[in-house]
């Protein structure tokens, strides 16, 4: 049963790392089963535990004490957003993007896979258009992406 009751909280912590990393890893390879990762699970965990806890804003969103999804932000730009697959769809995803608009209010960018059109019309229906197209030479996966940005209405 899923607790529909999440909160969102700031300052994820070096406790946090591993569920952090564990939502990731479930998200993505829920999400995008035709991308292969570039990393093992042992290095996203390093990455979360080293990098995105302690260098990134990291926000948790938490049911029943667990970590369901998390959003890392860099000034002006969303780097992670992933939800565990089983609390898609429960208005948690906007909550995030609702709270980065707050911390970013002069804009925001981000970059998602081509092939996820899920996340495009997630990202549009909150605002954010398709600001450039590449190949993917430039990510590691080496998987054409996109990149989306958001601007407060004038």
């Amino acid at each position: 049963m899923i607790d529909a009751a999440v909160a969102l909280r700031r300052a994820a912590g070096p406790d946090d790392a591993a569920a952090v990393a564990d939502v990731w890893l479930r998200s993505y390879d829920a999400a995008l089963p035709t991308v292969k990762r570039a990393h093992g699970d042992d290095a996203v965990r390093d990455f979360f535990r080293y990098v995105v806890v302690p260098e990134q804003e990291t926000w948790v969103a938490e049911s029943g004490g667990a970590v369901v999804g998390m959003m890392a932000l860099e000034p002006g730009r969303i780097e992670q957003l992933y939800l565990a697959p089983e609390y898609r769809g429960l208005g948690i995803g906007d909550r995030f993007v609702q709270l980065a608009k707050e911390r970013s209010p002069g804009g925001l960018e981000l970059w998602t896979f081509q092939v996820n059109e899920p996340a495009h019309r997630f990202y549009e229906r909150h605002g954010f258009r398709a600001a450039e197209r590449t190949d993917g030479s430039r990510n590691e996966e080496r998987e054409p992406d996109v990149r989306f940005v958001w601007a407060p209405e004038r």
